[in-house]
């Protein structure tokens, strides 16, 4: 099944044939031998994808629906959450919170830019936060959370670390074995969906939990919710043959090929790829006068905010390249008309970024922007090989 367009949107991403030949399998009974050891195999390959010790979660429901599985299984009503926003997807958390009894109090940073430690250790040291939600990459600006600054400072004040990765797992590092300056600070709950940068079609909230959050949920003599209740999924997750709510079993088929072709290429080599693929489309966008919202130093590897030269028109820009073939989206809130976003994640391949700046170029020309076609796409090579 060949994709017929380049869908190039901070997600779905483009989907390839071994995972819609899995998700086109004959549907098994969901307590079949052969699916439940196809779910196990995923279910394997997620902690893995995430180096923990502790739980995870693969259930039918969307990125939403993990921020809140994550939230209730760790942070009672009348508890304080701090969010920390760094777009539209990280004040996501607000309401969410809001809606179960949570006390939130929000740090949240101009569209662009990231939220310094220091402004988190002044707000943390007013005390009794339980948890702290960090958006990893915000799907909206484009912006990358800096854990190596952010971890530290909420571990150190005794709060769970909560880290949204929709935009971000298996593009970037989630590992939730690893310490960040004390034996104790780590990542505790990691969260995802299936169809961004793992390469699966929408379908699938990712979760998990490390031992602190665990343990939290072991503390909490209920939550407020049932299905959303990690406590009846753990059976589940350790023996998929059990029976609690019926899986998504074609996605399942989906998921565990899209992991096996995550794992096949190694999660090192997968990362620098899309750090590579990141820089790379900036820079060649940027040699048409396209300046990307966020600077180097805070960019994401999954997409990119790009900001339109002077002169250019969203809707008529994004309507010629789909005639084209090509598929981005618009920007979100005060961005709209301004700016439009571009993924650059899953099993993408450079072959298809060198056709995307070409049509951009071609675009541009159409609508009387000068474009160096050559020029971009030499940039592009350039920067992108140069990792």
């Amino acid at each position: 099944m060949p994709n017929k367009e380049m869908l190039l949107i901070p997600g779905p991403t483009p989907v390839v044939d071994e995972i819609y030949a899995a998700l086109s399998s004959e549907t098994y009974a969901h307590t079949d031998p052969r699916f439940v050891k196809i779910f196990k195999n995923s279910l394997e390959l997620t902690k893995k994808l995430f180096n923990t010790e502790g739980e995870v979660f693969v259930i039918s429901g969307s990125g939403t629906l993990a921020m809140e599985i994550a939230l209730i299984n760790t942070v009672a009503p009348g508890e304080k959450l701090l969010v920390i926003s760094h777009g539209y997807f990280g004040d996501r958390f607000i309401p969410l919170a809001k809606a179960f009894g949570i006390q939130v109090e929000t740090l949240q940073a101009e569209w662009g830019q990231h939220i310094k430690k220091e402004l988190v250790e002044e707000k943390l040291a007013e005390g009794g936060f339980k948890a702290v939600t960090v958006t990893h990459v915000d799907t909206s600006t484009g912006v990358m959370a800096h854990l190596e600054d952010l971890v530290p400072v909420v571990k150190k004040a005794g709060a769970l670390f909560i880290l949204d990765g929709v935009c971000a797992a298996a593009a970037t590092e989630e590992d939730m074995q690893k310490t960040y300056g004390h034996p104790d600070y780590k990542l505790d709950v990691v969260l995802t969906g299936s169809q961004k940068a793992i390469g699966v079609p929408p379908g699938l909230a990712i979760l998990a939990f490390g031992p602190k959050a665990l343990a939290a949920r072991e503390a909490m003599p209920s939550v407020l919710g049932y299905y959303t209740d990690i406590k009846n999924w753990v059976s589940i997750m350790n023996d998929p043959g059990k029976y609690y709510a019926t899986p998504p079993v074609n996605m399942i088929y989906a998921f565990n090929k899209g992991m096996e072709i995550v794992m096949a290429e190694g999660l090192t080599t997968r990362y620098r790829r899309h750090h590579a693929l990141g820089r790379a489309v900036r820079a060649g966008l940027g040699v048409y006068g396209m300046k990307p919202l966020a600077s180097e130093e805070v960019a994401a590897p999954t997409l990119s905010c790009i900001l339109y030269p002077e002169g250019v028109n969203d809707a008529e820009f994004r309507s010629r390249l789909a005639a084209k073939g090509m598929v981005i989206a618009g920007s979100l809130a005060s961005l709209a008309g301004k700016a439009f976003r571009i993924g650059h994640m899953g099993n993408v391949t450079e072959e298809m970024f060198v056709k995307a700046i070409e049509l951009v170029g071609e675009t541009l020309k159409e609508m009387g922007t000068d474009a160096n076609i050559g020029e971009a796409v030499d940039k592009f090579k350039e920067i992108y090989h140069s990792a």
